[in-house]
């Protein structure tokens, strides 16, 4: 399930945004699933926070990545 830094650098600007609202509302179903108990793999949550942390990297203004060298004026 876990994407590489060098995956998640080849997808544009919009495509990381959109996962990265999937990657959260997921997260938030997880954690609503966690809380009632029912989650089957709790590691998932740990994962998927992962992940959200590389995709914010990504689009972090100060970064050394390709997406940041763009948005800089």
């Amino acid at each position: 399930m876990s994407v590489k830094i060098a995956e998640l650098r080849q997808l544009g600007e919009e495509e990381l945004r959109q996962k990265l609202g999937a990657l959260k509302k997921n997260l938030l179903d997880m954690r609503m699933l966690a809380a009632g108990g029912k989650l089957d793999k709790p590691h998932q949550i740990k994962l998927i926070r992962r992940e959200v942390a590389r995709i914010l990297t990504l689009l972090a203004p100060g970064t050394d990545s390709p997406l940041a060298k763009v948005q800089k004026p």
